[in-house]
């Protein structure tokens, strides 16, 4: 597409009442009290752009808060162990933020003096920075003209302008990008990116939203064609594939065995119990596995429980060993014995972490 046609595209979509309408709104019904508004800091808006992405706002609150306590600063982030990092980002879900979100600190650090660069580009090149949080960040910090295009953006887009087709696609997430830089207003860029991320989240909700309440209203071709139901046009459905896996909580009387998974792949980065395939031998697969750890004193099967990650469901048969000796595992560095009494600040994913807990609470060591 030449320069000229995609101005011409972009021009087509330039509506000042729209922004008008936004942050009119915005300033007399949106959110202004949430722990990380109010601030120019780019840290604090930055760590709560990462933390909301997939994430429900009561979620984020009390995560923030416990990270911004543990880490007040860029520079404390960037020095943290990987380990400290990911104990309190652990029942936050998408570990894959809390990876990217230390890279960053580092890179910040090391590439740009420890202060976050205005230009979105230069952010949208940072780990785990796409254009949509590069140009929030950008807008918050330093009140940038730069076009967001979320979720919950989508959705509005989808239903003031009629839009059919899934967004995610990008036939229809092209258009939805030029529309999103053609309404960006001259002034007042905060209020307006930050309004339509409250009519997203608060009115113009996936189901039950307050259309009576909305702004847009007068606007929305959806609210006017009776479709508000049916757009944004959902993700076709795919069958979401089951996986099984068995999990070995291995007990020393207050201590339980976990093992630190690798970097990358699910939980990646966080401590775990020792997984087996349990389309192979279970009595085998126990054996080999609680072998260079002790002698087994018993072994007993938990009840099997299912969780949910966005691609696979994963169905987890824990099984819980005693031990009678407790070996010597110099050579098994990946391994650590950990003391119920710590479990809560444990790295541990949300799902282990509530089974190790009921085991320790019903062995009455917790």
């Amino acid at each position: 597409m030449s320069a000229s046609n995609s101005e011409q595209d972009i021009g087509r979509y330039i509506d000042p009442l729209f922004s008008d309408a936004v942050i009119r709104w915005q300033k007399q019904h949106g959110r202004h009290t949430l722990p990380w508004q109010n601030t120019r800091d780019p840290y604090r808006v930055w760590l709560s752009e990462i933390m909301l992405q997939q994430t429900q706002v009561t979620a984020v609150i009390p995560y923030y808060q416990k990270f911004m306590a543990r880490f007040p600063d860029l520079q404390s982030l960037a020095e943290a162990a990987s380990e400290d990092v990911m104990s309190h980002w652990a029942g936050l879900g998408y570990y894959t933020r809390a990876r990217n979100l230390h890279r960053c600190a580092q890179r910040v650090m090391a590439e740009h003096g420890g202060i976050f660069p205005r230009d979105p580009l230069l952010l949208e090149d940072l780990p785990g920075i796409g254009r949509s949080t590069a140009a929030a960040i950008a807008a918050f910090s330093y009140g940038v003209r730069a076009a967001i295009l979320d979720g919950n953006v989508k959705r509005v887009f989808a239903r003031v302008f009629g839009i059919d087709g899934y967004p995610g696609t990008k036939l229809i997430e092209v258009p939805m990008w030029q529309r999103a830089v053609a309404l960006l207003p001259e002034q007042g860029v905060e209020s307006y990116t930050q309004g339509l991320m409250d009519l997203g989240a608060t009115l113009c909700t996936r189901s039950k939203p307050s259309c009576t309440l909305c702004p847009l209203a007068q606007r929305c071709v959806a609210l006017a064609t009776n479709r508000v139901a049916e757009l944004p046009v959902r993700k076709p459905k795919k069958t979401i594939p089951e996986k099984q896996t068995g999990m070995l909580v291995i007990v020393d009387r207050d201590q339980v065995l976990l093992e630190q998974r690798p970097d990358s792949g699910i939980w990646g980065g966080l401590l775990s119990l020792p997984e087996f395939d349990m389309e192979q031998d279970i009595l085998s697969s126990v054996t080999r596995l609680s072998a260079p750890f002790g002698v087994v004193a018993s072994c007993e099967p938990l009840q099997s429980f299912q969780h949910v990650f966005t691609h696979f469901k994963l169905q987890i048969s824990p099984f819980e060993i005693k031990l009678e000796r407790r070996l010597n595992m110099a050579a098994q560095s990946s391994y650590i014995w950990y003391s119920a009494e710590k479990l809560m600040d444990a790295p541990l994913p949300a799902p282990v972490k509530k089974l190790l807990l009921a085991v320790f609470r019903q062995n009455d060591l917790f």
